[in-house]
């Protein structure tokens, strides 16, 4: 079989992406589960950590909250530095040996779960970021107006600052999409796996990777192209809904009765 491949690099890659696509577009499929769900998975354990590292003691605080506010405040730092200062393909293999024999969990569904605790602790630091760009006005005007803390958070700061940080997040996800090629360790059948496994077939990985490569090169210039067109949407006047970096837009909703914010 290996004998009919054309020896030049494009005409082999052109043979073997014909012949083994369905092989292909199925380490694809579950490469774009993986990642996507990972994001956006990812981008809410990020919202919950950068609002407990993010949170503040007040005077009026009991001191069971300040304790509370401060134990929150250690866990998530150890989380965040526990993650980002480990390879993912170290987490990938100690989480689903370690966790299997509890889980009974396949390797696709762990792979979502290591990806998404992964990129929690990135997104963490991207939201605090985005949290800590908007002005304190913004705060002390929520609570004036007897705001919860959650409602502040829900309602105005979050919204700012995942628009603020839109195009870090959107970075993440193309990362997720390259990243999730260390899962072959566990078995996930994503890109990179099923490349390998074409390669071992016809033996030739020059061809088989390079394949691979462009496939990855066309997943990450498409998904760089929707995301810009997604940042531009928001950056317009009407946006998608979410709150401004203006003062008054930021408030807009309490505009509803009697045209008083």
């Amino acid at each position: 079989m290996t004998s009919r491949i054309p020896t030049d690099l494009l005409g082999g890659s052109w043979y073997i992406f014909q012949r083994y696509s369905p092989l292909f577009w199925y380490g694809v499929r579950n490469t774009l589960i993986i990642s996507l769900t990972a994001t956006i998975i990812g981008l809410f354990i990020g919202l919950i950590v950068a609002s407990l590292k993010t949170s503040k003691s007040s005077p009026k605080d009991s001191m069971f909250a300040r304790g509370m506010k401060k134990f929150l405040w250690l866990l998530s730092s150890i989380y965040i530095e526990g993650f980002r200062g480990t390879p993912m393909i170290v987490q990938a293999v100690f989480l689903y040996h370690g966790l299997r024999p509890y889980l009974q969990w396949t390797p696709l569904s762990a792979g979502i779960v290591i990806v998404s605790v992964n990129t929690g602790a990135y997104m963490a630091e991207i939201i605090r970021a985005g949290i800590q760009s908007i002005d304190d006005g913004q705060y002390e005007a929520a609570r004036s107006l007897g705001m919860s803390t959650w409602t502040t958070n829900r309602k105005i700061i979050f919204p700012q600052a995942i628009r603020n940080a839109f195009p870090a997040i959107g970075n993440e996800f193309v990362v997720n999409i390259k990243d999730t090629s260390v899962l072959n360790v566990i078995g996930v059948t994503e890109l990179y796996f099923q490349s390998a496994s074409v390669a071992g077939i016809v033996f030739r990985f020059r061809d088989t990777f390079f394949v691979t490569a462009v496939i990855y090169l066309l997943l990450t210039f498409t998904v760089t192209r929707i995301l810009r067109v997604i940042e531009l949407k928001m950056d317009s006047p009407t946006g998608f809904g979410l709150a401004s970096s203006s003062m008054p837009n930021s408030f807009s909703f309490l505009k509803k009765k009697g045209g008083q914010s």
